[in-house]
């Protein structure tokens, strides 16, 4: 009897614990795209919100083929104004179903969108008289479907999607008087809009507009799109400031930012069904009506669904994950965040508009287009995630930004709305480009990229116009003249911030990439002075404070500081003590000047234990990771895992702050699998501690690699030993080559720390600048 008790004791407790060993299911049932679509709840997020960190979320569910042109999403907020994203989990009302190209995550702007509505009864035209009440437990949402009641309305709306196209399903419960709304999002009022009843097609075009450098102005292209519907139009009209016009076929804004639209109503019996196919193109209506034919022949929702299922497991599948069903929901949601951007931005023919200022249309031969490259957070995680899983694609993305620098005379930094912007600082294309290089990708014209990252770095734009769009180094002049940016140079910047600090330190970086890239092309003598210029850190690091600190021409140190603040007018969203740690192709040389490896583990000790690290912003996100290039790799470990669990949850409010591009969920993959790229443009990866039982990369370019964690559990968090391929293995990294050539990484796990393991000197994470700190800087 005590063993048939004990064995149903142990059965009950199996049944208890979360799923380790259930039957294997495709990735994309693991995605919930609602995660992050809520106000962050996260530590850090919360601590840092009085510092500017966005507490919303900033994610839309985005209904879409990986990276698609046009995702869809249902919409809550009725606007393209900047940092407003469509859809927010805790609005109550839903008020159309858009057409968007929201960068995920973002404090930018939508544009070039179009929403549709469906309603019953009287004609509400505008936002908050047709929204309807929803229940988030009568909504599904996976990357290729979206399905929801809109409970005032009685109507059941239904939309999946390919990359270009969208199809929409709506069932009108009440039958009767019933409608759709067109309506291109133009917050300018410049949109327009025209009905062809012959043809049972609704067509129209929104404006795309700058919130940077020329705030407000054209960006000289459209968001064009050509909505068909499976049944003849039977009444119709436009309306202008929601003033409705029966019988009108067209309409369009003046640029007062009156709103304009277009309905089309039936009467229809109860529970009947309504589609609406739309086809998307940043080139031309002509173009849109193509990539719809191309892309959704036929009106089968189920079909379509079925394809973006199957498009979405093989971009899921190229990571494998074993473990527990809550830590593959956030592994595989944050694997699909990090591949919604950058956006295809050519049609189904290989036409896209050209960049910045080119005017003209532009045919993509051999590669696909991309734009809505948020560089300054996506380098670090996001776009070496792609290096690793889709090389063909990064490719095309590298010959992308090729083509942006020829079309527009410079390689541009932080390229959104297909042309140049003024946001964020550093150079990081010189990183992006690099690492794809030494990582062995060689689809895009890598000379060309050469010669406009060259002239990046040593060439100063001297028209105030061009410099002040985005196109150059800001500050370039003073950095080669003082080998950092004094803080006289008052450094023109969209926000009127100067962050002279935050730019030496990211040009530094940024000038080894291109020095890896010189070297490994054959330009001796640029990389020879790029190595040197990737020193230049040293020269705002303050040896009396051990913290980066503002500097005069004359050599002298800003006088009031506080390492700790985050309101610094020198550095770039975060505090000097941040920043400190932000150079990563030299953590050898940065321990030197801080007085040793013991000195470098004490400093970060001092900015984890004293609360100041910041999660939610992407300076921070190496930091982690140096205990480990220090000789400690067990605080690496342990912080890992402590980030892991605080920072993200599979709540709606379960991101730390604002996503930017796929960033922090970029860092989530890398950090669940167990590695992450501390320094792009160089082929390594830093060892962590893997949150999952074993991950499982299958390169399209090498063989299966296996990181397996035996004894895993949220409180064996640390390394006891490890083997690769069967051999005992110490080194806290890993090369890009030893995971495309295949094997197994066994680490064996315990819950109290190794001290041990890996911490020599010839263990850690190699520094290709400098192993002396030495310098004839000033």
């Amino acid at each position: 009897m005590q063993k048939l008790i004990l064995l149903l004791l142990l059965a009950s407790y199996a049944i208890a614990q979360p799923s380790r060993t259930s039957p294997a299911k495709p990735p994309i049932t693991y995605v919930n795209p609602l995660i992050g679509s809520a106000p962050s709840q996260t530590p850090t997020a919360k601590k840092h919100s009085e510092a500017g960190s966005e507490l919303k979320g900033q994610i839309a569910p985005a209904i879409g083929q990986p990276h698609a042109m046009t995702t869809w999403t249902p919409q809550t907020q009725a606007t393209e104004t900047k940092c407003i994203a469509p859809y927010y989990y805790n609005d109550p009302k839903i008020n159309g179903f858009r057409g968007t190209h929201w960068l995920n995550g973002s404090c930018v702007q939508d544009y070039g969108s179009v929403t549709i509505m469906p309603i019953s009864g009287k004609l509400a035209l505008r936002p908050a008289e047709r929204g309807s009440r929803f229940d988030h437990a009568r909504e599904m949402v996976t990357p290729a479907y979206y399905e929801v009641q809109l409970a005032d309305s009685d109507i059941k709306a239904q939309l999946s999607a390919h990359t270009r196209a969208g199809l929409l399903q709506f069932t009108f419960g009440k039958g009767g008087e019933s409608a759709l709304l067109i309506e291109p999002n133009s917050d300018e009022g410049e949109g327009y809009i025209a009905i062809h009843p012959e043809r049972n097609e609704i067509v129209g075009y929104n404006p795309v507009h700058r919130i940077y450098q020329g705030a407000g102005q054209s960006a000289g292209f459209s968001g064009h799109f050509v909505v068909q519907f499976d049944r003849p139009l039977a009444q119709f009209g436009t309306w202008t400031n929601y003033e409705p016009a029966e019988g009108s076929k067209q309409a369009k804004g003046t640029g007062k930012r009156e709103s304009v639209g277009a309905y089309v109503r039936w009467t229809l019996k109860p529970g009947e069904v309504v589609r609406v196919r739309v086809g998307t193109s940043f080139v031309s209506e002509e173009g849109a009506r193509k990539n719809v034919q191309a892309e959704l022949p036929d009106w089968n929702l189920a079909r379509v669904r079925q394809q973006t299922e199957a498009a979405w497991n093989t971009e899921l599948g190229r990571m494998q994950a074993t473990g527990r069903d809550v830590d593959k929901t956030l592994f595989y949601t944050a694997l699909y965040h990090a591949n919604l951007t950058p956006r295809v931005f050519s049609d189904a023919d290989g036409r896209y508009p050209g960049f910045a200022d080119d005017t003209t249309i532009q045919q993509a031969k051999g590669f696909t287009y991309y734009c809505d490259f948020s560089l300054w957070d996506t380098f670090r995680a996001c776009q070496p995630l792609q290096n690793l899983l889709n090389p063909k694609r990064s490719g095309d993305l590298m010959q992308s930004l090729v083509k942006k620098a020829e079309q527009g005379g410079w390689m541009p930094i932080f390229p959104c709305w297909n042309s140049y912007t003024a946001a964020m600082i550093g150079d990081h294309a010189q990183s992006a480009i690099a690492d794809a290089y030494v990582k062995g990708i060689r689809n895009f014209d890598v000379k060309m990229a050469y010669q406009y990252l060259r002239k990046n770095a040593f060439d100063v734009n001297s028209d105030p116009k061009s410099y002040e769009s985005g196109k150059g180094r800001r500050a370039l002049a003073s950095y080669l003249q003082y080998n950092y940016i004094p803080l006289e140079d008052s450094v023109w910047q969209a926000f009127h911030k100067r962050e002279q600090v935050s730019r030496t330190l990211e040009y530094a970086y940024d000038d080894f990439c291109l020095s890896q890239l010189a070297k490994a092309l054959g330009h001796t003598e640029d990389a020879v002075t790029l190595i040197k210029r990737a020193q230049n850190y040293q020269n705002v690091l303050d040896p009396a404070t051990g913290y980066v600190r503002g500097r005069y021409a004359d050599g002298r140190w800003i006088a009031q500081f506080d390492p700790f603040a985050l309101r610094s007018s020198f550095i770039t969203e975060g505090s000097p003590a941040q920043y400190t740690f932000f150079v990563p192709q030299d953590i050898a040389g940065l321990a030197k000047q801080l007085g040793g490896r013991e000195r470098l583990v004490a400093k970060l000790d001092t900015l984890f234990e004293g609360g100041h690290y910041w999660h939610g912003n992407e300076p921070n996100n190496q930091i982690a990771y140096l205990y480990a290039c220090a000789g400690a790799p067990y605080k690496t470990q342990g912080r890992v895992r402590q980030l892991v669990r605080d920072e993200y949850d599979s709540s709606p409010g379960g991101l730390s702050g604002n996503e930017d591009g796929g960033q922090m969920s970029a860092w989530l993959v890398f950090s669940m699998a167990g590695l992450y790229p501390v320094c792009p443009g160089t082929p390594y990866y830093v060892l962590g501690s893997p949150s999952l039982d074993a991950v499982t990369i299958n390169p399209p370019a090498g063989k299966p690699f296996t990181i397996r964690a035996v004894n895993n559990s949220p409180e064996h968090v640390y390394i006891q030993s490890a083997t690769l391929n069967g051999k005992p293995f110490t080194r806290t990294y890993l090369t890009h080559d030893e995971l495309l050539k295949g094997g197994e990484l066994i680490l064996q796990m315990g819950a109290e720390p190794n001290k041990n393991w890996g911490s020599q000197l010839k263990d850690a994470f190699p520094s290709l600048v400098t192993e002396s700190g030495k310098s004839d800087r000033k």
